[in-house]
């Protein structure tokens, strides 16, 4: 047979087991009453006036409709936030953003940087497929570029190749390049990613993504061709 001392220390954990579950469900339930007393009871006037009064103050309806008056005063502080954010939040962007394109120096920096940024934003990148090697500018000198398009129309027919166009850009400020149009067997993909390439290019080369890559291992890239290391040609 347990022990008094026993028996009176698992009801103890028990009741604390039981405190400890219904303590959260407690607080919330007494904060959403204390809402419901404080907002509905103070609104209810304002938003169910064209309800007859005997309605709206009897005592079995009176939880209802301070529920619905909470609701709806939730539901217009989201909505101001929401129209806060998106109206007046962007009125004073383009005030403080004139404010600044005034100032002289300060508006030469910021422009270049806001064009990088509008230039690698996540909606731009997509236009970039794939980072490619060509040989620019000149044969045996290899230049870091963006796959923008596999299909050309006009110039494909004009030139007899099936040519791609490479977005080259400039570093350190990339929102600048040039556009080339080349034979996709001249045109070396690699693995790494947009974004790796983007840091790339920015850094001036300081940041180069590790190779192999981990969607490639070992094995295949110790295959690749000599002549340009670890980058396989198309």
């Amino acid at each position: 047979m347990p022990a008094p001392s026993s028996r009176l220390t698992t009801l103890r954990n028990a009741f604390l087991t039981g405190l400890a579950l219904l303590a959260p469900l407690a607080v919330t339930f007494f904060v959403f009453a204390w809402l419901v007393d404080a907002i509905g009871g103070r609104f209810r006037p304002f938003f169910f006036f064209a309800v007859p009064e005997t309605l709206r103050e009897h005592s079995s309806l009176s939880v209802v409709w301070d529920v619905l008056a909470t609701l709806l005063v939730l539901s217009l502080i989201t909505l101001f936030g929401y129209v806060s954010r998106y109206v007046l939040g962007r009125f004073f962007g383009q005030l403080t953003e004139r404010f600044i394109q005034n100032i002289p120096g300060v508006s030469a920096v910021y422009s270049t940087v806001k064009q990088i940024v509008g230039t690698f934003s996540a909606q731009n990148r997509n236009l970039f497929s794939k980072v490619v090697l060509i040989e620019f500018p000149r044969r045996g000198t290899w230049s870091l570029g963006f796959l923008t398009n596999r299909t050309q129309g006009e110039p494909q027919y004009r030139t007899a190749q099936e040519v791609w166009t490479v977005f080259v850009p400039t570093t350190p400020n990339p929102t600048s390049g040039f556009l080339i149009m080349l034979p996709k067997e001249d045109i070396v993909e690699l693995e790494m990613s947009v974004g790796d390439g983007m840091k790339m290019i920015i850094s001036g080369g300081a940041v180069v993504p590790p190779w192999p890559s981990t969607a490639v291992g070992p094995e295949q890239a110790s295959s690749v061709p000599s002549e340009l290391g670890a980058a396989p040609r198309a």
